[in-house]
């Protein structure tokens, strides 16, 4: 089995299917509203995240693999945010936008941490112009090995046959998440990713492993497809080729939302097959992708950090250097699991016992230690133009090191205001002779629920004083 993560850089996935938005408004449900019985849900933020077929390729992106996704949006908002968080991850966008039609947008409202009712706006099935989503499919054939469809049963995909056979006269390999119960309109694909419910909806119920074994092949057979990746639940993933078999074990410890996880898997998927890996690694990978998302609010996406540490038998520690989007994900994990969040920041240029006693007592009032670091641009401003003295890369990977730290991001303004007042966690940590009120951020936080503690730093220990202690030595 796979000791290393592979290069995923070297693969080029072209994704096709049904584009969404997921919208989540998310705050506090304390009453029952005078007018029905529903809970009120006091909004305190508002979150957009890619679902469908965009997330299947933004999963793509965020492995370093280079990724073109073709789907439809409408002339409004919802898609033009589409667009914008898929290309600023990298995704390579060809939509075909449609006047008269509208984005699909899911909006979840959230109370503490609960979704409390999903609200769809779309059109279906989805009307567009068929020929020049054909022509935008056919241009980009050539460039790529390996094509996704992505089918939510929205319409993008009303002719996938005949995309699947043309994908396959150019050389292509084809990996279909399917919806709906038939199965013909994807004859011909290298590879299918049902889950259980799905294919039993199919093939009838299946009493025991052999049965489901029996009526597997049976399924592939009858379709011209030669390997069924069905996804167990509980029971984690199972491989079906007509002359062998191949399970996995669920990876997921702790299962606290399943919406994404199908795209993260066919995501995995479809990278091992670019990269010619045999199927029972792309499977492998898979299958920890899959297990890592399960544990993440909403539809979510996942590191090579993450996988590798998945791959070493350290998946639920999730510790290091990560982005915003990520660090926001990990933190609605942790509290969902009931973990006191704490945050601090600082330059910390060039670390001594005394940030490394701070840091000790800050993990010490909670459960994980988030800290937020200044960018080399921010030092210079707050400290002058020899600062600092390592890179931003450098301070972060020597704080990401700390047993105490969970987790490390960067920021560029010159106070991570911003940050806080994103992120929320329950304890902001500054050291010093601040008050709680003089701490950026501070007031975001207290708002919503969280404190600020001040606390005292180390008698004589100092960056400036290491520098000019190297400084007299020299």
């Amino acid at each position: 089995m796979l000791s290393t993560i592979p290069d995923f850089t070297k693969a080029r996935v072209l994704v096709v299917g049904d584009v969404m938005l997921d919208r989540y408004w998310s705050g506090k449900a304390a009453r029952i509203s005078p007018e029905a019985p529903v809970p009120v849900v006091h909004v305190k933020n508002i979150e957009d995240r890619i679902g469908g077929a965009g997330n299947v390729a933004l999963n793509i992106a965020k492995l370093g693999a280079k990724v073109t996704l073709l789907g439809v949006i409408g002339d409004d908002d919802e898609g033009r945010a589409i667009k914008r968080l898929l290309e600023a991850e990298g995704v390579d966008c060809e939509f075909v936008v449609e006047k008269s039609a509208r984005s699909i947008c899911k909006l979840r409202v959230m109370a503490q941490h609960q979704q409390l009712i999903r609200i769809d706006f779309e059109e279906s099935p989805l009307k567009f112009n068929e020929d020049a989503f054909s022509t935008q499919l056919r241009r980009h054939l050539p460039e790529n090995k390996v094509l996704v469809f992505s089918d939510y049963g929205k319409g993008t995909l009303a002719n996938v046959s005949a995309h699947i056979q043309e994908a396959k006269l150019a050389g292509l390999k084809v990996l279909v998440d399917p919806k709906g119960v038939d199965y013909q309109r994807y004859a011909g694909a290298d590879v299918i990713t049902p889950n259980l419910a799905e294919l039993q909806a199919v093939v009838g119920v299946c009493i025991n492993e052999q049965d489901l074994l029996e009526k597997g092949r049976g399924f592939l057979s009858h379709h011209n497809i030669p390997t069924l990746l069905l996804t167990r639940g509980e029971a984690g993933m199972t491989l079906i080729q007509e002359n062998q078999t191949h399970s996995l074990p669920a990876q997921a410890k702790d299962v606290f939302d399943v919406t994404g996880a199908g795209d993260t898997v066919i995501a995995v998927m479809a990278l091992g097959v670019a990269l010619d890996m045999p199927l029972s690694e792309s499977m492998f990978l898979a299958n920890l992708a899959g297990g890592i998302v399960v544990g993440k609010l909403g539809t979510s996406t996942l590191s090579i950090v993450e996988l590798s540490r998945a791959m070493h038998g350290e998946r639920g520690s999730q510790y290091g250097i990560v982005s915003e989007n990520e660090l926001a994900q990990l933190i609605d994990s942790a509290k969902a699991n009931g973990e006191r969040i704490i945050m601090t920041n600082g330059c910390f240029d060039l670390l001594h016992a005394g940030h490394v006693t701070y840091l000790q007592q800050a993990k010490a009032l909670g459960n994980r230690l988030i800290v937020a670091v200044n960018s080399d641009a921010s030092v210079r401003q707050l400290k002058g133009d020899t600062r600092p003295i390592n890179g931003l890369q450098e301070r972060m990977e020597v704080l990401a090191a700390l047993a105490c730290v969970d987790w490390v991001i960067s920021f560029k303004e010159e106070t991570p205001e911003r940050l806080y007042c994103r992120l929320l966690p329950d304890v902001i940590v500054k050291g010093g002779d601040y008050t709680a009120g003089e701490v950026a951020g501070g007031d975001c936080v207290t708002k919503a629920g969280g404190e600020v503690k001040i606390l005292e730093f180390v008698e004589g220990q100092s960056t400036t004083a290491m520098i000019n202690k190297a400084r007299r030595m020299e």
